[in-house]
């Protein structure tokens, strides 16, 4: 029997990256994660690896989640209101306002560097730094309110 065949919630993997997940209803559902948890843990035992227990967070998703302390193997899981997956930072009620933000703000730090340092204001010469520097750090793919300010109108 496989590892992914053992659990009942479900479980993600990329790269070097572990997610567990489940719905949670009940105290058996709790139940159910810790188990999982469990059976991880001593999958990775068998085979000889080790969780960054450090690095393992609890992130309870909406309103009316239970908050249930889980632990691995025999540390407690801390929990935390919002994680950073894949780069995006995802809060308990999944929604990325806190991306937005931070993402804005690195993107106006970015800009107020290119205002400091370039005397010049055409268009020719702002918008490739603008098209090089600003949009690949604002991720204007999920941050839609960070347009470009040099759009054609």
């Amino acid at each position: 029997m496989t590892l992914y065949e053992e659990l009942e919630c479900t479980l993600s993997r990329f790269a070097d990256d572990t997610k567990l997940g489940g719905v949670v209803d009940t105290p058996s559902d709790c139940a159910a994660i810790q188990g999982d948890l469990d059976r991880l843990e001593s999958w990775a035992e068998r085979n000889l690896m080790r969780f960054n227990k450090g690095k393992c967070r609890v992130l309870h998703l909406g309103r009316k989640n239970p908050i249930h302390q889980y632990r691995l193997g025999a540390e407690l899981l801390e929990s935390s209101s919002a994680e950073r997956d894949l780069g995006v930072l995802v809060d308990n009620m999944l929604t990325m306002s806190q991306h937005c933000v931070l993402a804005a703000k690195e993107a106006n730090g970015i800009l107020g560097c290119i205002k400091r340092s370039v005397a010049s204001r055409s268009r020719e010469i702002l918008l490739p730094l603008y098209t090089a520097l600003v949009r690949p750090s604002s991720s204007g793919v999920l941050c839609p309110v960070l347009g470009s300010p040099l759009q054609e109108r």
